[in-house]
């Protein structure tokens, strides 16, 4: 059942699965919705713990019109949820809620307990002549580009076919029309576009800050970078020592925990016993 929550600036959907036990938080990339999740909540709740999954400002059923989708903006909102239901958290974010979630947990590290980032954007980001000698980051990129240069919803679905090589979930011709049909919703790819343009530098600035354990969780077929490994270990690198941990999920793209939710909810697993509060 969606739930909503009144926050400067606009409200926020999100729906809680799991009666009682230690909250973790699901977080969405741009241009999704709480519904990515919809392979890792049930077997999250089924694991004992209540499991918050929120559309991000702009998405799924949360409102339009906010005045900017920075990260730093998405960070203040996951805080707000997690306040409203109680936290602290284990606050798992994937793309740009990856680098929400690192400023999350710097700016409140009461109700953060952890952080899980799925194919994160969370450090500046450049392109470099050479990586666009690997076909899959060259095809992602200029679809990406491309996507919000145009405010294309053709190219966002053309670049969400690279974004899942090889295996494609099961529902895949279902869950892509839904994408496509939010898209086309007013104010939907406005905010898509808007958080496209916004830098993931105030993230990369807080890595420093963080101060509660951080699992990184990197697809090695990401078309997002030429080399997902070599970026994942700079995020670890760039925290406090001790801190973080890459994990590799072999043969997945941007979407590991929808294309490989088996291998993801396992690692999620295992880092929710570590370090998820009761």
């Amino acid at each position: 059942m969606t739930e909503y929550l009144n926050v400067d600036g606009g409200t926020l959907a999100y729906e809680v699965t799991g009666a009682s036990g230690p909250l973790v938080v699901l977080a969405h990339g741009m241009g999704d919705s709480r519904e990515a999740y919809r392979f890792v909540v049930p077997r999250l709740a089924a694991a004992g713990y209540r499991v918050a999954a929120v559309d991000l400002r702009g998405c799924g059923e949360s409102s339009v019109g906010w005045r900017s989708y920075s990260r730093t903006d998405i960070a203040g909102d996951l805080l707000a949820v997690i306040r409203h239901l109680g936290g602290p958290a284990v606050l798992v974010g994937h793309s740009i809620s990856g680098g929400a979630a690192t400023i999350a947990a710097a700016r409140g590290p009461e109700l953060v307990a952890g952080v899980v980032e799925l194919a994160p954007f969370t450090r500046k980001q450049s392109i470099k002549l050479g990586d666009l000698r690997v076909s899959r980051y060259r095809k992602g990129i200029a679809r990406l580009l491309g996507t919000g240069l145009f405010g294309s919803v053709r190219l966002w679905r053309s670049y969400l076919d690279v974004a899942y090589p090889g295996r494609k979930p099961a529902d895949w011709a279902a869950r892509t029309a839904r994408i496509d049909a939010m898209m086309r919703e007013p104010g939907r790819m406005a905010a898509m576009r808007g958080m496209g343009r916004s830098a993931p530098t105030d993230a990369g600035a807080q890595l420093g800050n963080v101060r509660c354990p951080v699992l990184i969780v990197e697809g090695t077929l990401d078309p997002d970078w030429a080399d997902p490994r070599a970026e994942g270990e700079a995020i670890v690198a760039a925290l406090p020592t001790g801190l973080g941990r890459l994990e590799m999920v072999e043969g997945a793209g941007h979407y590991p925990h929808a294309q490989y939710p088996d291998e993801v909810v396992t690692l999620l697993l295992d880092f929710l016993r570590a370090h998820a509060n009761a």
